[in-house]
């Protein structure tokens, strides 16, 4: 047995499809490394979230450029892009597509292009550090994936603002014009 935080807390998602966790012991980032290492193939990575740091774009950043992941989608809440507007240039350099909603959901939805297992991730937790206990659901199970993937792409697609035109046209103005 391996001594990481995730594994004295998490079953093999083979083993154990559907399990939660209450715990101050898992960053989310370490969750979605975890669940990547147990798949095969290159990945498609969609998260919602009240809030990013610079910690977890990071991580990001280091999982893009390994090779591992082909596209990153994020769904951030307007209103916590006040906070984050330093990471902005970073942001959008380091994820493929982001947008902006109304939204307080925390959800993660890992898919390959060549395994047949899907994860979605259903925490309280924000992308960001933190030491507080926080808890999480994680699933393999298709029916759940496909219907959280659904409303993922209705609200992106309906309800959204994409993160690089408002960054191109409010702090970039002179280099678009």
């Amino acid at each position: 047995m391996t001594n990481r935080a995730v594994d004295r807390v998490l079953y093999p998602l083979s083993d154990k499809p559907l399990q939660a966790y209450l715990t101050n012991t898992l960053q989310v980032a370490d969750v979605v490394e975890w669940c990547m290492e147990q798949m095969t193939g290159s990945f498609t990575i969609r998260q919602t979230s009240f809030s990013i740091s610079e910690e977890f774009i990071r991580r990001l950043y280091h999982i893009h450029r390994s090779g591992k992941v082909k596209d990153i989608q994020l769904l951030l809440d307007y209103k916590a892009t006040n906070k984050t507007l330093r990471l902005w240039p970073f942001i959008v350099q380091t994820i493929d597509q982001v947008f902006l909603v109304d939204n307080h959901s925390k959800l993660i939805l890992i898919e390959s292009d060549t395994d047949p297992m899907r994860v979605a991730i259903i925490t309280s937790q924000n992308l960001t550090r933190g030491n507080r206990y926080e808890s999480a659901i994680i699933t393999t199970d298709n029916e759940v994936y496909h219907s959280l993937l659904v409303q993922f792409r209705d609200l992106m697609s309906s309800h959204s603002v994409p993160l690089k035109e408002l960054f191109q046209s409010k702090l970039c103005p002179s280099e678009y014009t």
